[in-house]
């Protein structure tokens, strides 16, 4: 194993800055995946659970949303909750340190929902329960991509170790190009958050500026865009 005095943060901006770096682009199709941004995870005054890392995500998300919405393309947002009995958290919600955080979110929860700074417009976009750490996972959210015929999907939310990695790792493993907007991904802790960039970067998506994935949008049509 190779060794280093750099921090997580030193190690992806160094491979951010590396131009040598190739990329998977932007395909025919995007679709914008908002993982988890329900108050559970957003709302550090009121949840310890919660967490905050650029505190304009929500703002960037919603752009998003919009931009993805005027080209008619798919929004889709992710929440967790579970059973009273907890029992559809399966042995994730096993761990003692988890069980209070984790399988106790129902679906009535304050903690269940998403916050309302979330731009959901509800008779277009997708809202989607979610139980395990990928948005794949047991859901319908891969057909629901195969339908529209999505081949590019943008991922956002939290956090950015768990549930954004997993489902990044999970949309490649699918044969989608992956995005992942920079400052619209959060996590509890520095170098977790960077670490995971860092390796998204290197292996499973393209991690990117607001900017540049706002330019791409702005300028997307289905007919120019390169596939």
């Amino acid at each position: 194993m190779e060794t280093s005095p750099k921090t997580a943060r030193q190690l992806y901006e160094a491979l951010k800055a590396d131009p040598r770096r190739p990329r998977f682009g932007f395909g025919r199709k995007p679709a914008l995946v908002n993982i988890d941004l329900q108050n559970a995870y957003t709302r550090p005054s009121e949840f310890a659970t919660a967490y905050e890392t650029d505190p304009r995500q929500i703002e960037h998300v919603n752009r998003l949303a919009r931009l993805l919405r005027s080209h008619r393309c798919p929004v889709i947002w992710t929440f967790v909750a579970y059973l009273d009995s907890g029992e559809d958290c399966g042995v994730w919600g096993t761990r003692a340190d988890m069980s209070e955080r984790l399988r106790s979110i129902k679906a009535g929860d304050r903690r269940a929902q998403l916050d309302d700074r979330c731009d959901v417009e509800r008779d277009h976009d997708i809202v989607m329960n979610k139980r395990m750490a990928s948005a794949f996972f047991e859901t319908n959210l891969g057909s629901l991509l195969t339908f529209h015929q999505v081949d590019t999907l943008i991922v956002t939310g939290g956090s950015t170790s768990g549930c954004v990695r997993a489902t990044v790792v999970d949309g490649l493993s699918r044969g989608f190009r992956t995005i992942v907007p920079e400052e619209c991904v959060a996590d509890k802790h520095e170098s977790p958050h960077f670490a995971n960039l860092y390796d998204m970067m290197a292996k499973y998506a393209d991690v990117l500026p607001m900017a540049e994935v706002v330019e791409f949008l702005e300028g997307y049509t289905a007919e120019s865009s390169s596939g």
